[in-house]
């Protein structure tokens, strides 16, 4: 059934508000759930009466390169079925932010970025954004698993590291190979992709929607990999510096292998932003670098400042930037 004016009317000026309000209030329950969250938001506040001021407001500013680059992404991929400006595309990258905070593995960013799409090509837009997220899942996979060994060798050569860890990270190779392998094929050939899904009987009505996969150029699926790799690093960049801020003692490669196993772990874990997110990031985090250091506060701290910094304020931002958007059309057309 087709919704009535009402409705939609509705739906166009209430959800941004209600996102908004509901947003901020789970967030503050989220972080009184986390043990030693006082201790961590010390150690931030305290940041900013150091010299080292300057190194949270850069970490600032990788935030919006960050997503600066994510939207390039989408903007390359989408401009298949519609041509926008990095400014929407950044616009639809905050409000797909916004959803990803109340689905499981953020799945509610497709849904949060095609509102910026026309009526009538959003589900092909999602089929695109597809793209965009293989590439830097492909990246973290990768990499995460250059993480895995790095730290399994250096586990091996310290006395008394446990089989049980060692285990946990073969495990973790085993499985995320293979995934990589397949991963990597399929993003060079979304053609196969497409045939495949022609194949299947009960979603052949829907393959319309994905032929916008078939014939991508090599050029620009290169592209959106290297933009994806260049997202990775400044992730990076940003947690050697707040390390270094909350006196988290690592050398360079110890914080890129580090993160890098934490991103893989955040990445095959099931989780819902809203709920349990934060939880799994300091749960991770401190399982993985206090291999390297001890300063749990100092971890904890880093893990929530770059969980506020580069998801919550850019969702918040988002629920802002829903109350500009027309989620329906509220014109009578000829099939209403």
């Amino acid at each position: 059934m087709r919704l009535n004016k009402n409705i939609k009317i509705i739906l166009n000026y209430v959800v941004g508000p209600l996102l908004f309000c509901l947003l901020a209030y789970s967030i503050y329950h989220q972080i009184q759930r986390q043990p030693n969250w006082k201790d961590s938001f010390l150690q931030i506040i305290r940041a900013f009466d150091s010299t080292d001021i300057w190194k949270l407001m850069a970490v600032c500013f990788f935030m919006l390169l960050n997503w600066g680059l994510e939207a390039r992404k989408w903007q390359l991929v989408i401009r298949r079925i519609q041509p926008i400006s990095w400014i929407q595309a950044l616009k639809a990258i905050f409000t797909g932010t916004t959803l990803a905070f109340f689905t499981p593995n953020r799945m509610g960013e497709y849904i949060g970025r095609v509102l910026y799409i026309e009526e009538g090509k959003r589900i092909k837009a999602v089929s695109l954004t597809i793209v965009c997220s293989m590439a830097q899942l492909l990246v973290t996979i990768v990499l995460g698993i250059a993480g895995v060994i790095f730290i399994r060798q250096e586990l091996l050569v310290r006395e008394g590291a446990g089989s049980s860890v060692i285990f946990w990270m073969n495990l973790v190779l085993y499985i995320s190979i293979p995934v990589a392998l397949i991963l990597t094929l399929f993003y060079f050939k979304l053609s196969w992709v497409v045939r495949w899904v022609e194949k299947i009987p009960f979603i052949e009505k829907f393959t319309n929607y994905i032929r916008v996969l078939d014939n991508f150029e090599a050029s620009t699926l290169l592209s959106i990999l290297s933009l994806s790799v260049l997202r990775y690093g400044v992730f990076v960049i940003q947690y050697y510096w707040l390390f270094d801020v909350f006196k988290v003692e690592l050398n360079e490669w110890q914080v890129f292998w580090s993160v890098s196993v934490v991103f893989l772990v955040l990445a095959i874990v099931p989780s819902i932003a809203l709920l349990t997110e934060l939880g799994v990031r300091w749960q991770t985090s401190i399982e993985v670098i206090r291999l390297f250091s001890t300063n749990v506060v100092g971890i904890l701290a880093t893990s929530l400042a770059i969980w506020m910094i580069n998801l919550v304020i850019p969702a918040l931002v988002g629920s802002l930037l829903i109350l500009n958007i027309r989620l329906f059309n509220l014109k009578k057309n000829r099939n209403e």
